[in-house]
């Protein structure tokens, strides 16, 4: 068998949830796609200047193939999936099975496709996101959902609202959970961030609630008592000005950090200095950032909304995200009371053990050999 991957996202150097997704379970796949399938990992070649010159080059891949494995760049000036990806499709050799780990499958695929639907944040949260973001997702998702032969949701939770908003059959859903980067816990190192400190690390948009983060940060520095900075990390999204005039705007200015997005070298060592990781997110399909904080010995504080008590398990202190005072609150009991703060952080690496990238490849590997 010959299985296709949309590989168009994995490679790219500043990468967020869907992408690190499609990173480590190409990683993964590697050790249980062996021989007898072979496998074609489609990547988007772009223009680059090498030696002085424009040459049109694929992105570079950090880890080793096996022999069976064979990378194909495509290029195209826009509408890459649905143009140039239909048109490999359609003209190339066109792969026993498809497999499309970022929700949007080309209009010209196989007949056994397969797709990863990460969340339908835009439906539940229609205000993080613009006009035009929301007609876009709501249509090629609802076309992913309808063209696919197999739908891989990444939570129960996901599994419901695919079932409840767009009338997917419960047969056609298979869910498999997300990991995390173990190599994380090696990268700890010591933090260069001024402690203490309270992190949030995602995109800064509105659906990360992070204008609340901020108020609940304020109520907490109110007090007088923390002398706890908060740091918030990671590259803009939508509802940047909102986030940076609610900064601008707050009293305690000062101790709020925003560094830009964070490289997988340094968040290692980001996350594991800070005395708090915050979470309140509005709505996850997933959410890696709460196993990675797991990971390193933080507590977190997550919502009661969405993917995240599945995916957090007990090891995490949940809040109404729409209640600031809820949140401060949850860091005030976790900064005062030392026995509540270690059975919180006991309870997080517990949970780990149901999340690994190695074993969402050999469940996803056992989907694809299905006829």
């Amino acid at each position: 068998m010959t299985i296709g991957i949309d590989a168009s996202r994995a490679f790219l150097k500043r990468r967020t949830g869907i992408e690190e997704y499609a990173y480590q379970t190409i990683k993964n796949l590697r050790v249980v796609l062996v021989e007898p399938e072979e496998v074609i990992l489609y990547v988007r070649k772009k223009w680059m200047r090498k030696d002085g010159k424009l040459v049109l080059a694929g992105p570079d891949i950090d880890f080793d193939l096996p022999e069976n494995w064979k990378v194909r760049g495509l290029w195209a000036p826009r509408f890459w999936t649905q143009g140039r990806l239909s048109l490999e499709m359609l003209f190339g050799k066109r792969p026993d099975m498809l497999f499309v780990p970022a929700h949007t499958v080309p209009v010209i695929h196989p007949r056994k496709t397969i797709v990863v639907i990460h969340g339908l944040e835009y439906e539940v949260c229609p205000e993080g996101y613009s006009f035009w973001e929301r007609l876009y997702m709501r249509f090629s998702i609802r076309y992913s959902c309808k063209a696919a032969t197999s739908i891989v949701s990444v939570s129960e939770n996901t599994k419901k609202d695919l079932m409840r908003l767009y009338s997917v059959a419960a047969e056609k859903i298979s869910v498999i959970g997300e990991g995390f980067d173990p190599k994380i816990q090696s990268e700890k190192g010591s933090s260069v961030w001024p402690k203490p400190y309270l992190l949030f690390l995602g995109r800064l948009e509105e659906r990360k609630n992070i204008v609340r983060i901020i108020e609940a940060f304020e109520i907490l520095k109110e007090k007088k008592l923390f002398s706890e900075k908060l740091i918030l990390a990671g590259k803009w999204g939508y509802g940047k000005e909102k986030i940076q005039a609610k900064i601008e705007s707050s009293p305690w200015r000062r101790e709020i950090v925003v560094p830009g997005y964070i490289d997988e070298a340094a968040k290692g060592s980001l996350l594991s200095g800070a005395q708090i990781f915050l979470f309140p997110t509005l709505y996850e399909g997933f959410g890696i950032p709460v196993l990675e904080a797991q990971s390193v010995g933080v507590p977190v504080i997550t919502s009661t909304t969405s993917s995240l008590p599945e995916v957090a398990g007990l090891g995490a202190l949940f809040v109404d995200p729409l209640q600031a005072n809820q949140i401060a609150e949850g860091m005030e009991k976790i900064l005062t009371e030392r026995d509540f703060r270690d059975d919180i952080i006991q309870k997080g690496k517990e949970n780990l053990s149901r999340y690994a990238w190695d074993r969402c490849a050999r469940e996803l590997a056992v989907l694809f050999r299905k006829s």
